[in-house]
């Protein structure tokens, strides 16, 4: 049976509070950080023509019930040509996002800061936490929780006899290291860069490979069946005025 403990209050204002606090400012920190290390190239006007064609398709591919057939099919032969079309990569020329980035040492070295700037921090703060405060018992969620929750919740502590909905203090860094995004979108914007879900995401990726994004917008242009909406504009405007009507 789980049992209910009191928590001090001082475990609030000396562990909770100032946990919650320092993974605030330290995510701020590294944003302005990851700022300053960033560099001022300018973009490959080559992947940003390519990443422009592939809006332009998607965008034929949403409307393109919308323009008469023959217009399509004469937008389709433009993307879509064999010889000189605007998606078509033959295959000598297609590069892969690997090679590509170890060739461009600017490259490496912006993924190189990123990770840094994401893993020295996490580090240095995970050791702190592990050090001054393992073994406390944080917080308690105020509702109940199933037993699948517990490894999650209660890192560092192996109680079994402790109810699931209290939180260990490892735990409570873990879940601020990953649950603060909307917190640091209100506070540095939309755009910020102390995403560490999608940091490691794009740990796990080299780079935007334009080759297969253009073969995969060539294939699904290309099986687009095309049924002009024109013509049934005034059997469906019919159909809901007879519903109005009725």
């Amino acid at each position: 049976m789980a049992e209910d403990l009191v928590l001090d209050t001082a475990i609030r204002d000396w562990v909770l509070i100032p946990l919650s606090v320092v993974m605030v400012l330290i995510g701020i920190l590294r944003y302005f950080v990851s700022k300053l290390m960033q560099s001022s190239q300018l973009p490959d006007p080559k992947i940003v023509k390519e990443g422009q064609v592939i809006v332009r398709a998607r965008n034929l591919r949403a409307a393109a019930n919308f323009i008469p057939p023959k217009s399509f099919r004469s937008r389709r032969v433009y993307f879509s040509n064999e010889e000189n079309g605007l998606l078509f990569v033959p295959k000598g020329q297609a590069q892969n996002a690997q090679a590509q980035m170890f060739s461009d040492p600017n490259m490496a070295m912006d993924m190189m800061k990123k990770n840094l700037s994401m893993i020295i921090p996490q580090t240095l703060t995970f050791a702190w936490v592990n050090f001054f405060f393992s073994g406390f018992v944080a917080a308690k969620i105020p509702f109940p929780l199933t037993q699948r929750f517990r490894s999650m919740l209660q890192n560092g502590i192996d109680l079994s006899t402790v109810d699931v909905s209290y939180v260990s203090s490892r735990s409570w860094y873990f879940l601020n290291l990953f649950g603060l995004r909307g917190l640091f979108s209100l506070i540095l914007g939309e755009e910020n860069a102390t995403d560490d879900t999608q940091r490691m995401m794009q740990m796990s990726g080299f780079g935007f490979d334009p080759s297969k994004s253009l073969g995969a917008e060539k294939d699904g242009l290309d099986i687009v069946q095309h049924e002009w909406a024109l013509p049934k504009f005034e059997h469906r405007a019919e159909a809901v005025l007879k519903k109005l009507i009725k």
